[in-house]
């Protein structure tokens, strides 16, 4: 059977109806156009987003879509679930996928893959579909920026949005977003690479969070197995950091914020500064090294804490000679106040400001977070921060013992037993010698005969520093007894030290 030819009517109508359906879409689209440029002219800007939202809420009850919204940022502190989405979905890209940002940290092997703004990517879970997009907007910072003026400066937020059904919703709630953040830990933990953050001053307003820091890579090497210190003291250490990782549910239940406060106090060069780094290593933490003297205020300090991330350690060192945090009288301070030339007095950074992020209502804002003060003069510093709760654990970084120095002679030399090493460490037990004394007497020769022998001369020879110091301390008493008119068994023991001398 032959299919009837069309007739030249029947196309001409065809025709007629497409043109008129052309003309009837132009026609639409030039009124939504019109009206859509008489809303930007007539209808005031504070108006115009409720406007459109009251428009999308009305075309959305007829839709069985459902879409959530996943800002960068919630308030001040960063959203986990938008970093956890970030991790997630670097890992899903397709070979359909059209755009991909790719970046390559400095000292790193791998490449870094992430969404492009404005692209999509289908996820499938559990048979449910669902749809995600990476946008972004931006927003008037309102803050002051130079010297006190007001400036209007914008930046981007970005954000994902997630599509899928509204039946689905339950599922995408209750299971995938959980499942998100699980795999997105265990994909970062796996090739993290540790950071080292510091303050960016000069950003710390008029940008989004994310600036506040800048970071390096931490390529420090230490590791609890490398550092000098006392067996007992390093096992002491890394116990307590164990105990304080797997107990996120008793802090929650005890009602204090899950964080651990250290205050490492001694003398420079006994590893204060390589503990810290060993902590980071072992725990596969960053580290933010706070520069208090270079902030002009609480609300400075707060914002760049709460900037931080977590699963991560704040880092205060020379705590006692950083700023002045001693003195918390209101009267004192603006007395001090009314004598400063700067236009940026950094008496606004008070004690008070520290103290409300490590055991306030601030400190809550974060999880799984080490905080480390280090000081050269424990003494020196107000009895307000070592208060308990606030540095938990007090460690005093002390001179080198002979078990530190078989660890150290194992490090720098690669030996574990030599003739000298009983001579050394009777001398070490009596000698007050840093760990980094010692390791710069090791590594002045690659023989461990020399090395070894070096040694021994700078502590005989610190021996002999020592006592000097010690009959000058004597003399300089005698001179005050003499000048005060002391008694003669005083004048007789100085008669003594003097024939030392």
């Amino acid at each position: 059977m032959t299919t009837p030819a069309s007739t030249p009517t029947d196309f001409k109508n065809a025709i007629a109806v497409a043109k008129a359906v052309l003309s009837a879409a132009a026609s639409v689209t030039a009124t939504a156009m019109v009206v859509q440029s008489m809303v930007h002219t007539i209808v005031p800007h504070e108006l115009q987003g409720f406007l459109f939202s009251g428009i999308r809420g009305f075309f959305s009850r007829f839709s069985n879509e459902l879409t959530l919204v996943v800002d960068e940022y919630d308030g001040f502190v960063q959203n986990e679930l938008f970093e956890a989405a970030q991790v997630f979905l670097a890992a899903k890209q397709t070979p359909s996928t059209t755009r991909i940002r790719v970046s390559k940290p400095t000292k790193e092997n791998h490449l870094t893959l992430a969404m492009d703004r404005n692209q999509a990517l289908v996820d499938t879970f559990h048979g449910v579909e669902l749809k995600w997009v990476r946008a972004s907007r931006q927003v008037d910072s309102g803050y002051q920026v130079h010297h006190g003026h007001n400036s209007s400066v914008q930046y981007e937020v970005q954000y994902f949005e997630l599509s899928f059904h509204k039946k689905h919703r339950e599922i995408v709630l209750n299971s995938y977003l959980p499942f998100v953040l699980d795999e997105a830990k265990s994909m970062k933990q796996g090739k993290k690479t540790l950071k080292l953050h510091t303050p960016s001053f000069d950003r710390v307003y008029g940008g989004p969070l994310s600036d506040a820091w800048a970071s390096v890579n931490l390529d420090h090497p230490a590791t609890f197995e490398t550092l000098a210190m006392d067996l007992e003291l390093k096992k002491t250490i890394v116990d307590d950091l164990e105990r304080f990782l797997k107990r996120k549910e008793y802090y929650r239940r005890v009602g204090k914020a899950w964080k651990r406060g250290y205050l490492l106090y001694g003398l420079p060069g006994t590893g204060k500064s390589s503990l810290v780094a060993a902590m980071a290593n072992y725990l596969n933490f960053d580290i933010y090294d706070l520069e208090l003297s270079g902030l002009r205020s609480n609300a400075e300090l707060r914002r760049l804490l709460v900037a931080t991330a977590n699963r991560s350690i704040l880092v205060v060192e020379d705590i006692d000679c950083t700023i002045e945090l001693q003195d918390r009288k209101s009267e004192t301070r603006a007395a001090r106040m009314s004598n400063m030339s700067n236009s940026y007095p950094r008496e606004d950074l008070t004690l008070s400001g520290l103290l409300n992020f490590i055991d306030g209502l601030w400190s809550s804002c974060g999880d799984e977070r080490i905080i480390v003060f280090t000081t050269n003069h424990k003494e020196k510093l107000d009895p307000a921060l070592l208060r308990p709760g606030r540095m938990d654990v007090h460690l005093h970084m002390s001179y080198c013992t002979p078990c530190g120095f078989r660890l150290l002679a194992s490090n720098y030399l690669g030996i574990d037993c030599h003739e000298l090493f009983d001579q050394i460490e009777s001398l070490i037990a009596a000698r007050r010698v840093t760990p980094a004394e010692v390791a710069e007497q090791l590594m002045k020769s690659d023989e461990p005969e020399v090395a070894l022998r070096d040694v021994i001369s700078f502590l005989v020879n610190h021996r002999r520093k020592e006592n000097e110091e010690v009959i000058k301390e004597k003399v300089c008493q005698c001179q005050s007894v003499e000048e005060n008119g002391g008694t003669q068994e005083e004048s007789g023991k100085c008669e003594v030290i003097e024939e030392k001398q």
